[in-house]
């Protein structure tokens, strides 16, 4: 089967495009070919002659961030201006995609989000009248919703919040949709009446991760962690859904001043970086500045090594040198990174976050500690401080955790989601 896939980015480190690499590997192992129409491209993924390049699809594009600043940050006294825009710059997208459909003769469409979160509205009204015009085929893979992100897709004016209701999600009777939670699947079926299917993120647990080799043997030296140190990490990016006072908390209330805490991402997803700001206002007061390592220009999502000769260093590695992960998130639409230490076979402390942690990955019985509402109590302290002294104890909840996310989140699981998603579509 031809497979098409418009999504606003690919290549970078959001779970989006993390997880349409994932499902373009798949497709191909399926005996599908793959296309790709993307706002950007940080790296080739099917080759060239099945990339297309249309950068108005682009988050960062002159068009999406007007329509964002003028329907939700900063509207104007009336809308017609807006929605006329809408209305243009959609219809001129509508016809590039079905140019692009007619042009490699696709027979599936797949929208990653654009049709389920109105962060890229004319983009998902492209799609939408793609679908309307010619009947094609498509399949919406769902990773979040506008109602799940509190007010930031909340507009003044009712004729747009007709449309983000009439079009995100999209509400076609030949549509599918995947979805990557149990509550999503729940919300779609009682507010829409939609069916979906549940498709979890995944890792490839048939290659090796976050191993030691003589690459990244340095980087805890090259990071500023000294031998005898037992390094924590803090594998995200700096926004405030990801709890990461509440690991610096965890620093402070360790007896153990060698514990040391490594925040592996950048704060350039936070708002004016604010969050980013109080968490270095709550290091000072606290006095645990030797203790806390921001490490977002040595740790990026890939292994280099930059013009001054000094090593870049992959996630991969990042893990391969963490005695242990935290993960205090209040909200997540899945949670990667979770994953992820599993896959690298290191425990995990992590807040019982809403709404996807206990429903479908803590209940399946994986050993952590957990916590409720980002409370650490006593007996959390005492059991993280005796794993974190306790090799053993660290190998046999890195085995269990590992066997778990091997039988329930790898490849395996994305294949047979896959064969069911594409049965008769």
């Amino acid at each position: 089967m031809r497979i098409g896939i418009i999504i606003g980015r690919i290549g970078d480190v959001d779970g989006v495009a993390l997880e349409t690499e994932k499902w373009i590997k798949i497709l191909q192992e399926l005996g599908h070919e793959v296309f790709i129409l993307s706002g950007r491209f940080r790296q080739s993924f099917v080759g060239e002659d099945h990339e297309t390049l249309l950068p108005d699809l682009s988050f960062f594009s002159p068009n999406c961030e007007w329509e964002q600043n003028r329907s939700f940050f900063f509207p104007p006294d009336e809308p017609t201006e807006l929605l006329t825009h809408l209305e243009q710059v959609s219809d001129n997208l509508a016809i590039r995609m079905f140019q692009w459909v007619m042009q490699h003769k696709i027979e599936v469409v797949i929208s990653e989000n654009a049709s389920a979160l109105p962060a890229h509205l004319s983009m998902g009204i492209a799609v939408k009248k793609l679908v309307e015009h010619t009947g094609i085929r498509i399949i919406c893979h769902d990773h979040d919703f506008h109602w799940e992100r509190g007010a930031r897709y909340h507009t003044p004016f009712p004729e747009l919040q007709e449309i983000i209701r009439e079009t995100f999600p999209l509400q076609i009777p030949h549509a599918r949709h995947a979805v990557i939670n149990t509550y999503s699947k729940n919300y779609l079926k009682e507010k829409y009446g939609i069916d979906s299917v549940m498709v979890p993120n995944v890792m490839d647990f048939d290659q090796p991760y976050g191993q030691k080799d003589n690459f990244n043997k340095d980087l805890l030296e090259a990071i500023g962690i000294d031998n005898g140190d037992i390094p924590l990490f803090q594998i995200t990016r700096i926004v405030r859904r990801k709890g990461i006072e509440t690991a610096l908390e965890l620093l402070e209330k360790l007896d153990d001043k060698n514990v040391k805490l490594v925040v592996t991402g950048s704060a350039a997803d936070d708002d004016r970086k604010g969050y980013y700001k109080e968490l270095v206002d709550y290091i000072e007061e606290k006095k645990i500045g030797d203790r806390v390592v921001f490490a977002e220009k040595k740790i990026l999502n890939d292994r280099a090594v930059a013009p001054d000769s000094e090593k870049i260093y992959s996630l991969s590695d990042a893990y391969a040198n963490a005695t242990a992960c935290t993960y205090f998130s209040n909200y997540e639409g899945f949670g990667n990174a979770f994953i992820e230490a599993v896959l690298a076979k290191k425990p995990i402390f992590v807040n019982n976050y809403k709404p996807v942690y206990w429903p479908d990955i803590g209940s399946k019985g994986f050993k952590t500690v957990m916590i409720e509402d980002n409370q650490l109590t006593d007996s959390a302290l005492t059991e993280i401080d005796q794993i974190l002294h306790n090799k053993k104890i660290q190998k046999e909840i890195a085995e269990h955790n590992y066997m778990l996310g091997k039988t329930h989140f790898s490849y395996a699981t994305l294949r047979e989601k896959m064969e069911v998603l594409f049965y008769h579509i």
